[in-house]
């Protein structure tokens, strides 16, 4: 299995589907770390900020409409699932609104699709990485994720 085209293909049959609600989105969170980097990096799913404004179950029925399999609802958050497995996030976040007005659109794979800028990402994942309530492996991830937004891109030819 292509993991890099899994992400790609959930990716771009999310922003398909929510393009038909219509439904204002940007690529955030492990996947977009990697775009705006240069640095690809494991994660675990594809995260997508929606408007906080859109109708939310709108958003769920043109996403299962687009064979995404409804896998859980949260106050802030939906997850579902992508034909190819691929685990996907959908997140309803006032503070995310202005973020994704600012989203540039940036070419993924054999499509563009709406990505939060560096300076947006950035604040995000201190957000994220500050917050108490956070698994402290996941607010670790969030910190080296700022550290590589802001250029601390490891060099493969230098040692220990």
């Amino acid at each position: 299995m292509d993991e890099a085209a899994d992400k790609a293909d959930a990716l771009r049959d999310a922003v398909r589907a929510l393009d038909q609600v219509p439904a204002a989105c940007a690529l955030i969170g492990g996947v977009a770390v990697g775009i705006r980097s240069g640095l690809p990096r494991a994660t675990l799913d594809t995260d997508l900020a929606v408007v906080s404004t859109a109708d939310r179950s709108a958003v769920v029925q043109a996403l299962v409409q687009a064979g995404f399999a409804l896998r859980g609802e949260f106050a802030h958050s939906v997850n579902f699932r992508h034909a190819s497995g691929e685990p996907l996030q959908i997140v309803f976040d006032p503070s995310f609104d202005p973020m994704i007005g600012r989203a540039e659109v940036v070419p993924v794979g054999s499509h563009a699709v709406r990505v939060v800028t560096t300076a947006d990402l950035i604040v995000m994942k201190e957000r994220a990485a500050a917050d108490p309530a956070r698994r402290r492996s996941k607010a670790l991830r969030d910190a080296a994720d700022v550290a590589l937004l802001r250029g601390d891109v490891p060099d493969p030819d230098e040692g220990w």
